[in-house]
């Protein structure tokens, strides 16, 4: 069973890239600071507007998400599980997480990448504000 989802977002100036537990995209136009897990703004959607299909397949605690993140060609894989305990309801936020810990937010745990570990060139095209390709494909055995 797999199912797969597109989002579209871009850089900003304020991109940090440093936070150790979580990485996140939001559709916010905006970024301060603080927010350094977010490596993503203006994303044409958050955790409620993914397809009841792909829901459906993620929310399964033997789901793999692969999440393949691509800017100016540059492309970072990151592996991550998905959970019974997933919601997916907030209406701009998707974060992804190291931890098991699940919240609305929430769209991958035990994630094999965070923030700080991904590629640097990464990183700063997004700082340029340049465009990011997020492709989520969610597969389940059987």
């Amino acid at each position: 069973m797999e199912a797969q989802e597109t989002i579209y977002c871009r850089g900003h100036p304020f991109v940090l890239g440093n936070h150790t537990t979580t990485f996140e995209v939001t559709r916010e136009g905006h970024l301060t600071k603080n927010g350094n897990c977010i490596i993503g703004i203006a994303a044409d959607k958050g955790c409620d507007g993914l397809s009841p299909e792909f829901k459906r397949v993620l929310s399964h605690d033997d789901t793999v998400l692969h999440t393949r993140l691509s800017c100016e060609g540059i492309t970072a894989e990151v592996k991550s599980r998905g959970s019974f305990g997933l919601t997916l309801d907030h209406p701009t936020d998707i974060v992804w997480r190291r931890s098991s810990f699940v919240c609305g937010r929430t769209i991958g745990i035990v994630s094999d990448h965070v923030a700080a570990t991904l590629p640097k060139t990464l990183i700063a095209h997004l700082v340029a504000e340049k465009e990011m390709i997020i492709v989520l494909t969610a597969k389940r055995p059987g």
